[in-house]
Order: structure tokens, then C-alpha cells, then sequence
């Protein structure tokens, strides 16, 4: 993820080593612009999934239509052997041909709470939507929008409408008081050129050469250089294969994502990469759901229980810990989304290095946007609208 590539909250969990990984969905999880927050001025929030792996890997009007309730089901456990779904969806990928662009519609998500006590609080969801269209050069074109913000469930929206349906509400975040806008920008996005798009490093043609039997691929996916640490006092550059298995696996899941929806591989590439997670340790299929648009699919957990941006982080700023799904559309071999549900909700308190003014400052459950959170509740997503190939230009 670059700087149109680098998006969502940076998410770290607690001082503590991590089991194999979890958006991203940097997608992961990218350093993409930030969902329009402020304090007195605007906020910069930097969110993560697959996405963030590229940087890793180089290196509001509400709608009155209600969105319906969106509670997080205990998921029953597949029937069905780990790997099946992931099989299956590697088999069903799309075949056909490449167009002369790469163009993929996804859009973020973070949960933010509203009030003051867990007794007397609503959800509020913060949206960004990007465009992007990659050419077979790396030459790329890219927009980025502000959605409304809106309630999260019907249960929020009647708690909205309660406080008097306002059209901006007041949120915390690590880095201070912001406000949510429930109101439309009324601008039409301009697409931004960018010459040489990269991924992890690599070019499109590199991307297009990539081996299509899952064995090669993960082997040559070890071979890449990056930041892999979710975050450490110090950038290490290292290969993936240098990593011990936890944070191999969950650096090998982070690239698998953005190569099943961000990257510009041919179908072959896509089916391997899926074939590939069937093979890794702690994937494994946790039965069916809805992705934050409504389309149905299989949740596949990924092993770690975090959300921090690969190689975005020094510091851990999150106070909770997360774990990482999947919604996957097997039928046509598609990632529909990545989110981040809450393992353990925020708490405590942690002392940060010093600000720009030099102060010493700290962070403490009350500056969470997800202090009131429950276990298994979303706390961001990413969704991916379109993943396709076309002929038809940006305008």
C-alpha cells in the first residue's frame, strides 16, 4: 500500500508475541486517505488490512434506507474438511481474458461508538470507497471518496433517531476527539495517475509470471522482501522464509489477500493462491455469512489474533485484540471482504513516546472508537465491490 494504499486505522494489539495472522481483510488491510474525521481540524487515521501488506511488502448523508440489522452470529462450524471451500473457490475462479485494465471497487469500514457509557452509547460506520485501475505496465489511476457515515445496525439507527438524528457526531480516537460526518461530500472524485504501481515489490509482468502450482507459488512468495514484524522498535527488512512459522503464515496470508483481490494476477495466479491457503496451518473454514454489503459467502479465520498493519507500525497503540475473517465467495472464486472482529474488547492503558510537543502521552480504553465493543462484534472491515478485468478506461 502506498500512500493512496495505506488506509485504515492502524490497528496493533498488546505487547505480546503473536500466533500465525489474521483485513486485513491491508487487506489489508495500505496508506490510503482517511476517512473524513476531525477534531478542531481534520484527523488523520491511517486504517489497515490487505492493503498495508504492500507497504510491508515494497519495503456521511445517512441513508434512510435501513441497512438492517447486522449482528455477528456465532458461526457453526463447516461440515465440510478446512481446505474444501478454498478448493472450491480456486477452482471456480473466473476464467478468461485479461482486459487491458485491472480495476477493483473496494470499501472500508471502521465501527466507531458514540456516548459516553456502555448503558447509553450507538455504532456509527465510517466509509471510504477507492477505485482503482492498473494497467499491464504498473501504470495506474485511482480515486478515493468520502461515503456518509450512517448507524451500523437497525438497533443504532432507532438509538440515532433518539439523540435527534444528528448530521455529526462526536467520536474518540487514538489520536483525539474526532467528528463523524452523516452527511454526503458532494464532490466527484478526481482519479489520480500513479506511473509504476507496484505490489510487494513486484510488477505487473512479475505478478503475471507468478507460478500457478500452489508449492511454487508459496515458495517464491517466501523469497519476498519486506517488513514483515506487525510492528517492532526497528525496520527489519527480511524474506518471508526467514520468519518463524507463526509470522510466515500470517505474512504468506497477508500477500494471498491482496492477490485474490487488489493485484493484477491472471485467474491461474488466483486459483494457486487460494489453493495455497488451503495448505497453511490454523486456516480454517468457520461456516457462513454476510459481508458488510449483504452478499453471502464462507468465513474463512485466519490464525492470528491481530490487526496491525505489516511493517506500518513501532508502536502498539491498541489496547484489544482482533482476530481476522474472510467472506469468500467459493461459487465464483472471489474475496468478498476482510474484517477484524474483537477478540478481547479494549482495556487498560498504555504510555506512548512522546507527541510533536514533546509531551508524554498515553492512551487509555476511553480514546478507543471501539471501547463498547463485545467479543465477536465487527470493529472494521473491507470490502471488495469489484475485482475485475475490463477493457473500459478510467474517465
Amino acid at each position: 500500500m502506498d500512500e493512496l494504499d495505506a488506509l485504515r486505522q492502524l490497528r496493533t494489539t498488546l505487547a505480546r508475541e503473536e500466533t500465525p495472522e489474521h483485513l486485513a481483510l491491508r487487506t489489508n488491510w495500505r496508506s490510503d486517505p482517511p476517512p473524513r474525521i476531525r477534531r478542531t481540524l481534520r484527523i488523520s487515521l491511517v486504517s489497515a488490512i490487505a492493503t498495508a501488506a504492500l507497504v510491508a511488502g515494497t519495503m456521511a448523508a445517512v441513508s434512510l434506507a435501513p441497512p438492517g440489522d447486522r449482528p455477528i452470529r456465532p458461526n457453526r462450524p463447516s461440515e465440510s474438511p478446512p481446505g474444501n471451500a478454498l478448493l472450491v473457490a480456486a477452482a471456480n475462479v473466473r476464467k478468461g481474458p485479461l482486459g487491458a485494465y485491472w480495476h477493483t471497487t473496494r470499501i472500508t469500514g471502521k465501527i466507531y461508538a458514540v456516548g459516553d457509557s456502555a448503558a447509553d452509547h450507538y455504532k456509527v460506520e465510517s466509509r471510504m470507497r477507492y477505485d482503482t485501475w492498473t494497467d499491464r505496465s504498473g501504470a495506474a489511476c485511482r480515486t478515493h471518496e468520502d461515503l456518509p457515515a450512517r448507524p451500523w445496525t437497525a438497533h443504532d439507527r432507532r438509538k440515532w433517531q433518539e439523540a435527534g438524528s444528528p448530521m455529526k457526531v462526536r467520536v474518540p480516537t487514538p489520536q483525539g476527539r474526532g467528528t463523524l460526518f452523516l452527511e454526503a461530500a458532494n464532490r466527484e472524485p478526481a482519479c489520480r495517475r500513479v506511473a509504476d504501481q507496484r505490489f510487494f515489490g513486484l510488477t505487473p509482468r512479475q505478478l503475471a509470471a507468478l507460478p500457478t502450482q500452489p508449492e511454487q507459488l508459496e515458495n517464491a512468495l517466501l523469497n519476498l522482501k519486506g517488513d514483515w514484524e506487525a510492528y517492532a522498535p526497528k525496520v527489519t527488512r527480511q524474506p518471508i522464509r526467514a520468519l518463524p512459522e507463526d509470522k510466515r503464515v500470517r505474512a504468506l496470508s497477508d500477500v494471498a489477500g491482496t492477490l485474490l483481490a487488489g493485484a493484477p494476477v491472471p485467474p491461474e495466479v488466483r486459483a494457486a493462491a487460494f489453493r495455497m491457503l488451503a495448505t497453511l496451518p490454523g486456516v480454517r473454514v468457520e461456516g457462513r455469512a454476510a459481508d458488510p454489503l449483504g452478499r453471502p459467502g464462507v468465513v474463512i479465520s485466519l490464525p492470528l489474533e491481530t490487526t496491525i498493519p505489516l511493517g506500518l507500525s513501532t508502536v502498539p497503540e491498541q489496547l484489544g485484540t482482533y482476530r481476522r475473517q474472510w467472506i469468500i465467495n467459493p461459487d465464483d472464486g472471489t474475496l468478498l471482504a476482510m474484517r477484524d472482529l474483537v477478540a478481547t474488547p479494549p482495556r487498560g492503558s498504555r504510555s506512548l513516546p512522546p507527541g510533536d510537543d514533546g509531551r508524554p502521552r498515553r492512551l487509555t480504553v476511553g480514546s478507543q472508537p471501539d471501547r463498547f465493543h463485545q467479543p465477536g462484534e465487527v470493529s472494521e472491515y473491507e470490502t471488495y465491490e469489484i475485482t475485475e478485468w475490463t477493457d473500459t478506461a478510467p474517465n
